[in-house]
């Protein structure tokens, strides 16, 4: 039993299925159901020589080609020939019966058509919208409005931070298309399903891009122009059951691609029948150069989805699609439709394989996000658990950190430096603050030529730190830039390396320069004795590899609570009661631990850690010692920074483990979230 190819014939018509024998008899007959819609119970399948399957050992003994035959059709071909074979038999029909069954037959053929007709009303709207996507000026128009730059850099750092700085072409552009996703749901206002709102509802995505509102419909709209002003192939998806997004064609990923701008959400077709609770039908793909049937990607259910499939048969509705197809790509070459049918042929082969693929029950998807909550409950669409958002696990992540750990020396020795030099503490915030500001300057410049000059004479507040020439030119390294001193005494930061390794570091720089000022603003004294953390930060450890209890898709990642931003921050989606996080040293180097900081997050203080063990090994994780351990413990607010001291322990580890036993308020919350987590060695 195995792996096996069959070529079926029904109706005139062939298909060729991959199938396990392993799955039974069963599966194949409801394989042969979503392909020629003769429902299992009413299937007779044939081999060679015209013998009978009937269970899964006659599978074994036939070749390569089966027969369907319905059993309808083989009791209707019996009545015709039994009709046949006797005239008199014919004969004996009255006019009135043989009227009454002519009738039938015309009404039948009348609701096939019907249905035929209501069906393809649904879709040839949709299909004339999309030809709306390829006008040039509707691009250039939709390009306009977006931070190109912007989010370049934004897709450049995404990668960096998985240690890709020099990504390929393909891969930009698939970073570009998330970023192009993120923004637009941030930039496009949203007008509630569940809720009376007056508004002009408009289908020409030229007019969404000034109105910049709309429900579902006007998101995907909008957005799907988007995507194909940047030159993704595109296709807007409409689903029969009330929603629209739309999907891209990954060259990364070599296969379509699900985005929803509502929802922020991409690459999770399972999100409506899983964590919706959907009950689908039709999902149709509409692209200028033709429609698709695309609902097996969305659906592990299928056998039930076609059940509800009833405005009209399979056979018409891929006929309708086929037809439509036809039409869009009749102005196209000969060459340009061979090339789209192999690719359909792939597309239907990967669709035919994903009715067949496992759930992956690990992965708990949102109800809609859209709406207000009563609305959808009403609409069973909340979802099984809403709070919810993604796989409870995690694979291991790669900390790409050096600049971080780097920007915190530097750090350290140019307040070190100040502090040494005598500079009191309100001349030392005002140095840092004019810091701050020259490091805000820089970010607002173009990423890839980002330069600056500035006067740096004696009255102005940075002309001190110029003085001291390597705290400040450590900084800079860090952040990959330099300075350069032109003529008249002006001093030029500028770009000393990948332009994308400052892009990593400024958010970094200027958190860490938040944190120094506060520190320094808070300190009653100011002095040699203040040179001890949390003003000083070195020694952290760094570019070591994170596996944690589980994680949220894309914002909340694992590594996200090591990158030293303030904003990205670690969030777990069910570890409310308890959870876990293990930091691997690279190369396996051993660390006496001698503290570790931990800072709140953005918001929702529930989720805010209250009570933790660390712990460390020595042999990469097998064993472990509890190094320290809190309870009770609060964060007074948003971004709080606390420090913690390793007092009565001494070992040398090479991993370090932070088990967090509960949230703030566990009744509140499932989740689990923490800003950032920063860990210090012991000088050697």
């Amino acid at each position: 039993m195995g792996a096996r190819k069959f070529l079926v014939h029904h109706n005139h018509s062939d298909f060729y299925i991959d199938y396990d024998t392993d799955d039974g008899l069963e599966a194949l007959k409801f394989q042969l159901y979503s392909l020629t819609s003769v429902p299992p119970h009413n299937q007779k399948i044939y081999g060679e020589k015209n013998l009978a399957v009937s269970n899964d050992s006659d599978l074994e003994t036939i070749a390569e080609e089966l027969r369907l035959v319905s059993l309808e059709d083989e009791e209707k071909e019996g009545e015709a020939l039994a009709s046949s074979s006797s005239d008199a038999a014919a004969g004996m029909l009255t006019d009135e019966e043989l009227a009454r069954i002519l009738q039938a037959e015309e009404e039948e053929q009348f609701q096939d058509g019907e249905n035929m007709e209501e069906f393809e009303e649904r879709v040839r709207p949709y299909v004339e919208q999309v030809l709306l996507y390829e006008d040039k000026f509707r691009q250039e128009e939709a390009r306009k409005t977006v931070p190109v730059d912007e989010l370049e850099e934004k897709a450049l750092v995404s990668l960096a931070k998985e240690g890709n700085f020099k990504p390929s072409k393909i891969e930009e552009d698939h970073a570009f298309l998330l970023q192009l996703l993120f923004w637009f749901n941030q930039s496009f206002r949203c007008s509630s399903c569940s809720v009376i709102t007056r508004f002009p509802r408009y289908n020409d995505p030229l007019k969404l891009l000034e109105t910049r509102r709309g429900r579902c419909g006007e998101w995907a709209n909008c957005f799907t122009l988007y995507c194909r002003a940047f030159g993704y192939e595109s296709r807007l998806i409409l689903d029969f059951t009330d929603h629209v997004w739309t999907e891209c064609f990954s060259h990364v990923l070599g296969r379509w691609m699900h985005l929803d701008a509502c929802g922020r959400v991409y690459d999770n077709p399972l999100l409506y029948e899983k964590g919706w609770g959907k009950n689908l039908t039709y999902i149709i793909g509409i692209a200028k150069d033709g429609v698709y049937d695309v609902t097996r990607r969305y659906t592990r259910k299928w056998h039930e989805v076609l059940s509800r499939r009833n405005i009209t048969t399979e056979p018409i509705a891929s006929a309708v699609l086929s037809d439509i197809t036809k039409e869009c790509r009749k102005a196209l070459s000969s060459h340009e439709i061979r090339t789209l049918e192999i690719r359909d042929r792939q597309e239907a082969e990967e669709l035919e394989r994903e009715i067949h693929a496992q759930d992956d029950f690990s992965i708990s998807l949102p109800g809609r996000q859209s709406g207000a909550r009563e609305w959808r409950i009403a609409r069973s669409e909340l979802g099984s658990n809403e709070t919810s958002l993604s796989s409870s696990a995690c694979p291991v992540r790669i900390c790409v950190d050096d600049h971080v750990r780097n920007i915190y020396n530097a750090f350290s020795v140019l307040v070190s430096e100040i502090v040494i030099n005598g500079i009191a503490k309100a001349a030392t915030i005002k140095i840092l603050n004019t810091l701050k500001t020259l490091l805000l300057d820089l970010r607002s410049t173009s990423f890839r030529v980002r330069s600056l000059s500035l006067n740096a004479g004696p009255d102005h507040p940075l002309f001190s730190v110029h003085q001291i020439v390597l705290p400040l030119d450590s900084l800079l390294d860090a952040l990959s830039l330099k300075r350069e001193t032109e003529t008249g005494g002006k001093m030029v930061i500028c770009l000393a390396d990948d332009p994308v390794k400052t892009s990593i570091a400024l958010p970094v720089a200027l958190d860490a320069l938040d944190d120094t000022i506060h520190t320094v603003n808070c300190m009653h004294s100011f002095g040699r004795e203040s040179l001890f953390p949390p003003l000083l930060k070195s020694n952290r450890i760094s570019s070591g590899s994170v596996l944690a209890s589980g994680e949220e898709l894309p914002f909340g990642i694992a590594t996200s609570a090591f990158d030293g931003i303030h904003v990205s921050k670690w969030e777990e989606p069910n570890g409310g009661k308890g959870c876990w996080i293990i930091y691997k040293t690279k190369d396996g180097q051993m660390h006496d631990l001698e503290a570790y900081e931990l800072m709140s997050a953005n918001d929702a203080p529930e989720r805010d850690p209250m009570d933790w063990i660390v712990e460390g090994s020595s042999d990469g994780g097998t064993s472990w010692n509890i190094l320290d351990k809190q309870t009770s413990q609060m964060f007074d607010k948003r971004f709080n920074r606390r420090t913690f001291k390793i007092e009565s322990v001494r070992q040398m580890s090479n991993a370090f483990k932070f088990r967090f036993l509960a949230v703030r308020d566990s009744k509140a919350t499932s989740r689990f979230q923490i800003g950032s987590i920063d860990l210090y060695a012991r000088s050697s």
